[in-house]
């Protein structure tokens, strides 16, 4: 008989096999605490459980949990992990390191559905959904790699890794729950972004469960036929959906919302790109984070001139909307998303 995986169970589910094995209810509170807070990788790590009851848990259940298989670590700190998962797949996740904290970008998706044509990850057919348990896991594991090579716990996360995450969400809420709610990680949501390509039907979800952790849409483009050549899947959810959408998100929610956007030499890097950029920021608060791109070969897509840059930030800002520049990251190694996981 093919044993389970423990952590598919629920707190009550567990309670209930303790009483329905001779013993009190409130071990499955223990075992609960072992999976969820301490992340323990073994049931003879559970101390506090009788080793007959121990014998009986291996007996019914495992526990499937990560390996990091290949670890990069760039000259600025950050580190890439080629994450294996029970069944042989691979996914990825990186600890991103600055002076004033760790955030960690993880996967929620083995490949991906969508086609975004700059992203490697897009390249990897979708396998599969990951698991709340494979989620909470990448995270648990940057948190051990964060302490170990900088000498503290980690302190952000970011839904930017392979996959869409608004196509797992179910998934998705349980990991983040976990990730709340454990004491090894009690990260508070507001430190968690969930980053979307735009689904708009999600987004609206979204909203409607009035989740607390912040909402990132990966643009690239505010005209629709110029998105719809970055992102073919921008013909099933249209720019002007996706806005309404997300002004239905900022109606319920009152958040900010932020834009990832990458510049492209000759894609969109002209001042008719930043003017439709403004116009779609105008219904609701928001962030522009001007991503510098990471190229995955040397195909249409290289990262635009400085200036394009400079002019994006110079017009949004007397626009009156926030924006950054945030520089690519682990240069020297595979650190675009999908890099990794396309040489496994």
């Amino acid at each position: 008989m093919e044993k389970k995986d423990i952590r598919a169970l629920s707190k009550e589910d567990l309670r209930l096999f303790f009483e329905q094995n001779g013993d009190k209810a409130f071990r499955g509170n223990q075992v609960y605490e072992w999976l969820w807070n301490k992340g323990v990788h073994s049931f003879d790590q559970m101390t506090n459980i009788s080793k007959e009851m121990r014998e009986r848990l291996n007996k019914h259940f495992v526990i499937n949990h990560i390996k990091v298989d290949t670890m990069q670590k760039s000259t600025d700190g950050t580190i890439k992990n080629a994450v294996k998962l029970h069944d042989g797949f691979f996914v990825e996740s990186v600890l991103i390191p600055t002076e004033t904290r760790v955030t960690a970008c993880v996967s929620s998706q083995v490949g991906c559905s969508l086609d975004c044509k700059f992203c490697a990850t897009a390249r990897l057919k979708r396998m599969r959904n990951l698991n709340p348990d494979e989620i909470f896991d990448q995270v648990l594991t940057i948190d051990a790699q964060s302490r170990l090579f900088f000498g503290k716990p980690l302190r952000n996360v970011v839904f930017m890794g392979m996959g869409e995450p608004l196509m797992n969400y179910n998934n998705l809420l349980k990991a983040i729950e976990k990730i709340i709610n454990s004491d090894s990680l009690a990260i508070t949501p507001k430190r968690i972004t969930v980053s979307t390509s735009g689904i708009p039907k999600m987004i609206r979800k979204m909203a409607d469960d009035q989740v607390k952790f912040k909402l990132a849409v990966s643009l690239h483009s505010a005209i629709a036929e110029v998105r719809t050549k970055i992102m073919p899947f921008n013909e099933h959810f249209p720019l002007e959906e996706l806005r309404q959408s997300l002004q239905y998100w900022y109606n319920k929610t009152k958040s900010r919302i932020t834009y990832e956007y990458v510049v492209w030499k000759g894609v969109n890097d002209q001042k008719k790109d930043v003017e439709a950029l403004i116009q779609f920021c105008k219904f609701a608060p928001s962030k522009v984070n001007l991503i510098e791109y990471n190229p995955i070969d040397e195909g249409l897509f290289q990262q635009a001139d400085y200036s394009a840059l400079t002019m994006y930030q110079t017009m949004l800002k007397n626009a009156g909307i926030t924006v950054t520049i945030r520089h690519s990251r682990g240069k020297d190694i595979d650190a675009a998303c999908g890099q990794l996981a396309n040489k496994i």
